[in-house]
């Protein structure tokens, strides 16, 4: 692999990076609502999580139509009408006061947030040829940081006297003057921005769309299925087994994630690097090694401080693995990025549904802390996975 790779952040580039933000407020938002809502609602929790469900459903709908809005519309226009679904998904939640209205806004919100965002993936590893990893991971990064805002933010308007909805307009807000300021600006096409030709980056032209992919983009989909559903599962389930194990109540408990947080955004940052210099299956297998380490420490400690640096080597780990499990998809998808990003929105909907519920149901079963074992179990899987099907770079 070529270590002389650069980065260049263009006007494109970061207008990528700031839509991708724009995604996190969203994702993060309703995320830190989610609780808030189900006192409001008076349900249980096993019908506020439909709200996860539906977010994962209406994400594997969407990288269903991806490729057929794709060739339709142009990634311009998919991107910039994801995130308008994506709004009106959150304004749905913002004014319903009902199950019904609620759940449609999370299903709306998860359908066209993850159609926009497996578009902007497929436009940077396009854009940056063989710095895409690093360039995804460093998007991703953003991301994390403007979740952390998000998420602060949130708690301090929902202690103010006008509650926690009004919190919800950021994506909104944030969508419009991205829009404003930047919205003339687009990503030119692979062939106008760079040369076709050995070395030059770009992703070679499949002969046939619909041709049946390598067994390595399958296995490569599997994989990113287990570390969505890694990450999926310690964001749900975390804080609930960091409170059995060290006595902290749940809302001193939920900070673990804080910690988590921190290491997804280091990792990402440092990721960033990492790509710039080894394959992405490399920097992969290397991730979950990190993660199991930081998995161990956090589900063997009984104090808060071993619990949060479990938490926080954890996030380290998990951080690149989305990043790079999706660019390997479109690595081997023979020059077929949309369609590849489409797949994989399917794979990452199927693990952030299946893998919480999984735990949970153990964990009803067994108690949290066995239940815990499902995440070597998902590490085993994707470090085989991953190691299988290593291509020599």
């Amino acid at each position: 692999m070529d270590r002389n790779i650069k980065v260049i952040r263009d006007s494109p580039t970061w207008l990528i990076y700031l839509q991708l933000a724009t995604f996190a407020t969203y994702l993060y938002g309703l995320s830190a609502a989610l609780p808030l809502l189900r006192a409001e609602l008076g349900v249980s929790q096993a019908v506020a999580g439909l709200h996860g469900t539906g977010m994962a459903l209406g994400g594997i709908a969407g990288g269903l139509a991806l490729p057929a809005l794709t060739r339709r519309f142009g990634r311009r226009v998919v991107t910039w009408a994801g995130l308008t679904g994506m709004n009106a998904g959150v304004l749905l939640v913002v004014f319903g006061h009902a199950l019904p209205f609620t759940l449609a806004g999370f299903t709306l919100a998860g359908c066209c947030g993850s159609t926009a965002l497996y578009v902007m993936m497929a436009v940077l590893s396009d854009h940056h040829g063989q710095a895409g990893a690093a360039v995804i991971s460093e998007a991703n990064a953003v991301g994390v940081i403007a979740g952390i805002a998000t998420t602060y933010a949130f708690s301090v308007v929902a202690e103010s006297p006008t509650g926690w909805r009004p919190a919800l307009f950021v994506p909104v807000a944030s969508t419009l003057l991205l829009a404003l300021l930047m919205g003339r600006i687009w990503v030119p096409s692979p062939s106008a921005a760079v040369p076709e030709g050995p070395g030059s980056g770009t992703m070679p032209e499949a002969s046939d769309g619909r041709a049946p992919y390598g067994w390595r983009f399958h296995i490569a989909g599997v994989v990113l299925l287990c570390c969505v559903a890694i990450e999926f599962a310690f964001n749900l389930w975390a804080a609930e087994l960091l409170s059995q194990r060290t006595g902290l109540s749940p809302g001193l408990a939920a900070t673990g994630l804080s910690a988590m947080l921190a290491g997804m955004a280091a990792g990402r940052f440092g990721g960033a690097r990492l790509a710039l210099r080894f394959a992405p299956g490399s920097v992969l297998l290397g991730s979950l090694g990190v993660t199991l380490a930081g998995w161990a420490l956090f589900w063997a400690g009984t104090s808060a401080p071993v619990c949060y640096a479990g938490l926080a080597l954890s996030g380290l780990g998990i951080s690149v693995q989305f990043p790079m499990g999706l660019t390997r998809m479109i690595e081997v998808s023979g020059g077929r990025p949309d369609q590849a990003s489409g797949a994989a929105s399917i794979w990452a909907g199927v693990g952030s549904g299946s893998g919480p519920f999984v735990l949970g149901a153990l964990g009803d079963g067994f108690g949290t802390h066995t239940a815990f074992l499902l995440a070597p179990a998902l590490i085993a899987v994707a470090a085989g996975g991953a190691a299988a099907s290593r291509t020599r770079s």
